[in-house]
């Protein structure tokens, strides 16, 4: 996509628009594709983000309550409500933190593994077909 700034109120390109368009396009397929897949292994999108968030946090295997609420763009409070539905379903435990006792780590349980292993790998395959185009240098996107 061509970088240069616009002011506000000025209008895009034709092809940054066209751009847009298909990201918006390509984001929407990936949700429905992510929504159907999930629920079909009989968890929430927003379970599975959580799974995702805990697993994938930079640097260590486990995530704060705080860490998820941001990366879930969510607040902490309704993310407390997300970890309990997932420690209730056996995916996910909470431990104290050995370092800041303020501050609750989660981790994921074995059934939560193969549940994210399983899911991620689908959505992997999807990520690479639905978003492979904006990967490509600007001239070669087709």
């Amino acid at each position: 996509m061509d970088t240069r700034k616009h002011p506000e109120g000025s209008a895009l390109t034709k092809q940054e628009l066209e751009e847009l368009s298909e990201f918006r396009y390509q984001l929407r397929r990936f949700l429905h594709f992510s929504e159907k897949i999930v629920h079909a292994a009989a968890i929430t999108p927003l379970q599975y983000m959580l799974l995702l968030h805990v697993m994938g946090f930079p640097g260590r295997d486990w995530a704060t309550i705080g860490e998820l609420a941001e990366r879930l763009q969510a607040a902490p409070h309704g993310t407390v409500a997300l970890v309990s539905r997932c420690e209730a379903a056996g995916l996910v435990r909470r431990k104290p933190s050995e370092h800041d006792h303020r501050q609750v780590e989660v981790h994921l349980l074995p059934k939560g593994e193969r549940v994210l292993a399983k899911l991620a790998a689908l959505h992997q395959s999807e990520v690479l077909q639905s978003f492979g185009w904006a990967l490509r240098e600007p001239g070669n996107r087709a």
